[in-house]
């Protein structure tokens, strides 16, 4: 999505390529780096600044990342996302207390519920309770703040919902998954939620297809040993998928 919505030279982009890899930067590398002179470098940072994916500090400069809306994502990979709520679905039973939180992946689990099923979901996506309208499902919302990018909620209001709950299952979503960083995304707030909801279930399912996988975001919501399973649409390259078995991890691979 880098460059998409805003015009970035090949320099500029280069850089922000070179950011989001590494996370920080200091702009003394950045002018070796180029070799263009600090005020250069000044000015694109500015400009780098105006996508929202960077946030420049004194001496250097951060990756942030973009929250994209959920409708630009909604589109992307369709049927590999669907094949992952439907297999992930499968794996609740009846009687158990459910937490999806927000995401287009995590909103296919809800889609293939079965009508009726005696399950309670918790959420905090309104994607999530839209997809069980109508299945005569019990359903939770949590409180919190509105986030118009992901149609979810966050913020105290929810951490204290979440905090006094108990879940036999958390399906979360993710928008990068390394070995190092374990499972990251950009938003700090959304991040809390999920840190919250794996602490307070007893299993927690990542579901993520294959474009997440050796991404590193901001923030690391877990490493990858606190969760207990992976589902995807295909097999990580080999030294992630080492590190998964090592962390005891399950990579279930959605038919």
């Amino acid at each position: 999505m880098k460059g998409t919505y805003y015009s970035l030279n090949a320099r500029q982009q280069q850089m922000l390529d070179q950011i989001s890899r590494e996370g920080e930067v200091r702009v003394s590398t950045l002018k070796e780096t180029y070799g263009v002179t600090e005020m250069t470098i000044r000015r694109d940072l500015e400009k780098l600044e105006e996508t929202g994916e960077v946030k420049r500090t004194f001496g250097g400069v951060i990756f942030v990342g973009r929250d994209v809306a959920l409708q630009e994502r909604v589109s992307l990979l369709t049927d590999e996302k669907a094949r992952i709520g439907r297999h992930a679905a499968a794996l609740i039973k009846p009687g158990e207390s459910v937490f999806i939180d927000g995401g287009t992946t995590t909103s296919q689990i809800a889609r293939y519920l079965p009508h009726g099923m005696n399950v309670t979901v918790v959420t905090n996506a309104l994607n999530v309770v839209t997809e069980l309208a109508g299945k005569q499902i019990s359903v939770m919302m949590t409180g919190g703040t509105y986030i118009e990018a992901t149609h979810s909620l966050s913020g105290p209001l929810a951490v204290q919902s979440l905090s006094g709950m108990a879940f036999h299952r958390a399906f979360l979503g993710t928008t990068g998954i390394t070995a190092e960083h374990g499972f990251s995304n950009s938003n700090i707030y959304e991040a809390e939620i999920k840190q919250i909801a794996i602490r307070q279930a007893t299993e927690t399912t990542i579901v993520a297809d294959r474009s997440k996988f050796g991404t590193k975001m901001l923030i690391s919501f877990s490493p990858l040993s606190g969760v207990q399973r992976i589902v995807t649409d295909r097999q990580p390259d080999e030294a992630l998928a080492l590190a998964c078995r090592e962390s005891g991890v399950l990579l279930d691979v959605a038919e």
